[in-house]
């Protein structure tokens, strides 16, 4: 038999471990992994980071240099995924299971260390690879065709069309005399069964000779006009063409494809050319930049050592010294061009000036550069003000013009905008 006591103190221990044992349920429910936020912000906050470290190696549906990363948080544990990004290594090391078959699957290619991200940064980042940029596969279907090539859009007349239609007419040109020439026939016939006077049937009857026509005066002169109007045009055009390198296009140090990194593996134009946001000039970037992805990838895929173009690159970290790269695009001295006013601020894409860079293998210089194309740009250009408190007050200015408002209503053909 239980004394009183004894049944207190039992009832007691009951109760104790009783709150102690909901109290550890309760523990892992509240300690269990967070959802991965969906809030907009985030999304958007996690986007810039993964742009600004993950999209050289990473896509979010298909796998690139790495693993395709969306559906990472089902895989694995949210804690697991930041651990990861923050020092792959280390948990390589520890043994992982996933993490090893992973690194093995990939070549045994190192991740770098993340170390520098906080951990709002990789919560943002986690909520854009599972719920940024979603792509409806149906879309996308319809989008690109059954190739996955989207189809061309643009306007103008394809090339082959034009030739076409210069085909036809000259037949048409041609048929035209030919119908011309049976009614002049046909009509002389006539005439000179007619019962005419004797001057008139001669006029009628005379034969085409074509010496006089090329000894007469007024051939002459035609045919001089049209040689001085050629050689004019053509000392024109040369004149007109000094200083202009349009398609310009030179042998670099190095043989690097944009069509590769800024197509195939989409890297953004700003993360080599650093200074295209923030200064006048672009930037050309320098080893150290293409050393942060060629540290890990040293060759084409399924291909032992390094290869010889970015051996090129080891020497250069080597031995100090810069790589010289040529110089494509080039303004004059007397005009001033700043990156920053029309990137960051006009919000201009690359495209616009340097042409498709992202299907280059070798650059070359897309547009002509000159004066006249700049101010029809600026005459042409809408301002983009939407969100931008930079042109607020221009705005203001300009809201009682019916007109969209342009760069040149904002000082864009003014000589010294360009010439200071």
């Amino acid at each position: 038999m239980l004394s009183k006591r004894s049944l207190v103190g039992v009832r007691w221990n009951f109760h104790t471990l009783a709150v102690l044992f909901f109290f550890l349920i309760g523990t892992q429910v509240f300690a269990a992994d967070p959802a991965v936020s969906e809030s907009e912000e985030a999304i958007s906050a996690g986007k810039t980071v993964f742009n600004a470290n993950c999209k050289t190696c990473h896509k979010l549906d298909q796998k690139a240099v790495g693993p395709a990363l969306r559906g990472i948080t089902d895989r694995q544990s949210i804690e697991w995924a930041k651990r990861f990004i923050v020092n792959s290594q280390e948990v390589i090391a520890s043994g992982d299971d996933y993490a090893n078959d992973l690194y093995e699957e990939y070549g045994n290619l190192q991740m770098p260390p993340h170390t520098f991200l906080t951990d709002t940064d990789l919560d943002n980042l986690l909520s854009y690879i599972e719920y940024g940029d979603k792509v409806d596969p149906a879309a996308e279907a319809s989008a690109g065709g059954e190739g996955g090539e989207v189809s061309g859009g643009g306007g103008g007349i394809p090339t082959e069309y034009l030739t076409i239609i210069v085909v036809v007419l000259v037949i048409v040109l041609l048929l035209i005399l030919i119908v011309l020439g049976l009614i002049i026939s046909v009509l002389t016939k006539y005439i000179n069964k007619q019962d005419l006077p004797e001057d008139d049937k001669e006029f009628v009857s005379q034969k085409f000779d074509i010496g006089k026509v090329l000894k007469s005066d007024g051939f002459i002169i035609i045919v001089t006009a049209i040689v001085i109007a050629l050689v004019a045009k053509t000392a024109i055009d040369g004149l007109y063409g000094v200083g202009i390198q349009q398609g310009y296009a030179p042998t670099q140090p190095i043989a690097y494809s944009h069509a590769l990194h800024a197509g195939t593996l989409e890297i953004e134009c700003q993360y080599c050319h650093t200074g295209v946001e923030i200064g006048k000039s672009a930037n050309i970037p320098s080893a150290n930049i293409c050393m942060n992805c060629h540290t890990h990838v040293q060759n084409v895929e399924g291909k032992e050592g390094i290869s010889p173009e970015i051996q090129k690159i080891y020497d250069a970290v080597d031995n100090n010294k810069p790589i010289e790269w040529v110089r494509v695009h080039n303004l004059p001295d007397l005009a001033y061009f700043n990156h920053s006013q029309h990137v960051k601020v006009g919000e201009i894409e690359c495209q616009t000036c340097h042409g498709p860079i992202e299907e280059m293998e070798v650059v070359y210089q897309h547009s002509s550069l000159t004066m006249g194309w700049c101010i029809d740009c600026h005459r042409q250009t809408e301002i983009a003000a939407d969100g931008n408190e930079y042109y607020d007050k221009l705005v203001q200015l300009h809201s009682d013009s019916k007109d969209a408002l342009k760069v040149k209503d904002i000082g864009g053909l003014e000589c010294a905008k360009c010439h200071y």
